[in-house]
């Protein structure tokens, strides 16, 4: 059994690194600003839909081949940013065919949610990341090994559903307010648009 010394650790290191600026909850914040608190949350639940993916794939050893393999690390980041500049650019033209045309979010709630996943089984790095913080905690005198990278996933996603949901939910009201003005539409389109381009490029920089 691990010892709650070892998970208070785990949980505090957890909730400090969701918490910590990053590419994911910025995109959190500008989502749920755009197209509400609920399109927010979406995407959170895909984001840590996404890190399942990645626990699983550390506690069976695949993320290993994205630590040594450059060719699978670069084809994942740019498969990533491929889909990230694709969505820039109905971002661009939703600014201004959704205020011509009185249309709802360009996205929908499934798409949101879909985008979370995809943006976040792309980032080589957040496979890396696991493979090098999830077992630093795990000790094999206190059960099987895969065991516990899954119980760790587990609470690290927990964590980042807390923080993300919130950030998510306090950002929709800024969103409200500024949906009341056409340009202030026009100019959160744009935004959105302008951080999938630096997500894209944040992305593309990346080394293994």
């Amino acid at each position: 059994m691990i010892p709650i010394e070892t998970l208070s650790v785990f949980i505090a290191a957890s909730v400090a690194l969701a918490l910590a600026p990053g590419p994911d909850n910025i995109f959190v914040l500008t989502q749920s600003a755009l197209h509400g608190r609920i399109a927010g949350l979406f995407v959170t639940v895909g984001l840590c839909t996404g890190l399942i993916v990645h626990t699983a794939a550390v506690a069976l050893g695949v993320a290993a081949i994205f630590a040594t393999s450059a060719l699978a690390f670069t084809i994942l980041k740019t498969i990533g940013a491929a889909y990230l500049l694709y969505l820039a650019w109905q971002a661009f033209r939703a600014g201004t065919a959704a205020l011509s045309n009185n249309q709802g979010p360009a996205l929908s709630h499934r798409q949101l949610y879909g985008l979370g996943i995809v943006m976040n089984i792309t980032n080589p790095k957040v496979a890396i990341f696991f493979l090098a913080f999830l077992p630093q905690f795990a000790d094999p005198a206190h059960g099987a090994l895969p065991l516990q990278i899954f119980i760790f996933g587990g609470l690290f996603i927990l964590a980042t559903l807390l923080v993300f949901g919130g950030v998510a939910w306090f950002s929709g009201f800024i969103g409200e307010w500024l949906k009341g003005s056409a340009r202030a539409q026009r100019n959160l389109n744009w935004l959105a648009g302008t951080v999938f381009i630096g997500l894209a490029v944040h992305l593309l920089a990346q080394e293994r």
